[in-house]
Parts: C-alpha cells; sequence; structure tokens
C-alpha cells in the first residue's frame, strides 16, 4: 500500500499495524473510524493504553500481570496455597479461571521451552517456580501446559527440576487435544482435565 499523502495518518497506521493480527489494511480502517469519532474518543483509547502501560506490572510472586506487587490470586487469602497451576501465559491464566476448577494459586512461565525458537529453560519462569516449591511448602504442582511437542518438552523439564522435591507434579487429563493451544480449548473439556488430572511420572515410560 502506497502513501496516504499523510505523514500523521501514515504513523498511525504504521504504529497499528503492529498489533498482532492487524495488517495494514486493517490499521487503515482502524485509523479513519478514529478520525470519525469524537476527539475524545481518541483520547480515551490513548490515555487507557499508555495508563496500563504505566501501571500495569508483574506479580513478583507467580508473574501474572497486577497493579501491585501481589496478583489478586496470590494476595487472596481463600485460594488455596498448597497447589499451584503451572502456565505458558497470562492468557492461559484466564482460560483456567474461567472453569472454575482451580482453587489454588497459578505460576506463568512466560513461554515454553523451543530451540527452535532461541527459547530456552533460563529465558522462563522455572528455576522461581522451583524456588517456591522449597520455600513455600506447595503439594502439588499442576502442569497445565498446552499438549504441543513444545508444551510436552517444558512439562518434562519441570518434571525433571523438582523430582527431588516432596511435591506432586499433575498434568491435565488428555481431554485436552493433542496439538491445540490451551486458549482454545473449551471451558467444559478444561474443566474435566483439572478434574481428572493424572500424575506426570504416570504418562510416560523412563
Amino acid at each position: 500500500m502506497s502513501s496516504l499523502n499523510s505523514p500523521l495518518l501514515d504513523n498511525a497506521v504504521a504504529e497499528l499495524s503492529k498489533l498482532p493480527g492487524i495488517g495494514r489494511k486493517t490499521a487503515l480502517r482502524l485509523a479513519l473510524h478514529l478520525l470519525r469519532q469524537e476527539k475524545e474518543t481518541a483520547f480515551a483509547l490513548g490515555s487507557s493504553i499508555i495508563e496500563m502501560r504505566e501501571n500495569i506490572k508483574y506479580c513478583k510472586r507467580c508473574h501474572n500481570i497486577s497493579e501491585s506487587d501481589l496478583c489478586p490470586f496470590c494476595s487472596d487469602s481463600r485460594r488455596d496455597p498448597d497447589t499451584v497451576c503451572v502456565v505458558e501465559n497470562v492468557k492461559d491464566v484466564l482460560t483456567v479461571e474461567s472453569t472454575h476448577e482451580h482453587l489454588g494459586l497459578y505460576h506463568v512461565l512466560g513461554g515454553l521451552i523451543s530451540p527452535l525458537d532461541g527459547i530456552s529453560p533460563s529465558d522462563l519462569e522455572i528455576e522461581s517456580l522451583v524456588k517456591r516449591v522449597k520455600e513455600e511448602g506447595i503439594k502439588e504442582v499442576i502442569l497445565a501446559l498446552s499438549p504441543t511437542m513444545e508444551g510436552d518438552t517444558t512439562n518434562f523439564y519441570i518434571y525433571r527440576k523438582l523430582a527431588d522435591l516432596p511435591v506432586k507434579v499433575t498434568m491435565l487429563a488428555r481431554g485436552v487435544a493433542i496439538g491445540n493451544e490451551l486458549e482454545y480449548t473449551d471451558e467444559l473439556t478444561l474443566g474435566r482435565s483439572i478434574q481428572n488430572r493424572m500424575l506426570f511420572k504416570d504418562t510416560f515410560h523412563e
């Protein structure tokens, strides 16, 4: 797409098109839509994005997004501190939470081990998980990672890291189809997979 003959509009389209799933044509439609709105609408959008970026941080305990040092889950005394559900990202926290089947805490890895993408264990929040298990006396770690090659690799790595600690390591039942991303699994299937979780060591032959 050629220049729009407006450097300001060009710049807005260029920035919008950097968002995931937003191509240049869609970015142009969004920019033109904002131009047709009252100025207050665009200002409110811009202000909310800036405020979000300035004030949202990551929980120092579980690495979920938070507006304070501890996220709402970690600071909720009603949650079960003995059970921690390990997920890939913040979206997966919301996905698991929507099932209403997990009443414990979370631990967000920030990705999955993927050598092809240059993501190694040291790039993820795995050591902080091991530290939590040691220091907090966690009794069960639920591995709720997507059943993909990267997810299974990460599951096995975490299992090995926790093998010598007095903690039960479980994983979702395979009601979640192999190869599916967790966020695209329906709530009923995911909920049943949490209920029927199995010991990780029973899922492979050493």
